[in-house]
């Protein structure tokens, strides 16, 4: 099987990732968990903080590039893709990165012909 997947990062920082996680609503972060199949996106999207506050230690989130870091791992190492090629960030017309095109197959020749795909768009886009 040959598995395409918009990562929609946008969404998932404006609903479930913020940097004071105890506030997102229970249904943004079921809705997260729903999307990334158990839990293990607390521990992928957040770190215990180097400096805690007067209240103990608090948790930091990471960047989007760990997030996506992590989906990917996930991908190969609970999904059992073979290959996972790093994900093709989609820019609304502002340049903000709204999702992540992610290829996951088992099939080296798919995998040869999204990468050659996926890096001609990288090309492009680090030209304008």
């Amino acid at each position: 099987m040959d598995l395409f997947l918009n990562f929609p990062i946008m969404d998932i920082n404006r609903n479930a990732l913020w940097t004071k996680p105890e506030r997102v609503k229970p249904l943004m972060a079921a809705r997260l968990t729903a999307f990334w199949g158990d839990e293990t996106w607390r521990q992928a999207a957040y770190h215990p903080s180097t400096q805690g506050d007067l209240f103990g230690d608090t948790l930091e989130k990471v960047s989007n590039g760990a997030v996506v870091a992590a989906f990917r791992a996930r991908l190969r190492d609970v999904g059992g893709f073979v290959n996972v090629p790093e994900p093709l960030p989609m820019r609304n017309n502002s340049g903000a990165t709204v999702y992540y095109l992610f290829f996951a197959s088992q099939n080296q020749t798919a995998n040869k012909i999204v990468l050659d795909i996926f890096d001609r768009y990288r090309t492009m886009d680090s030209h304008g």
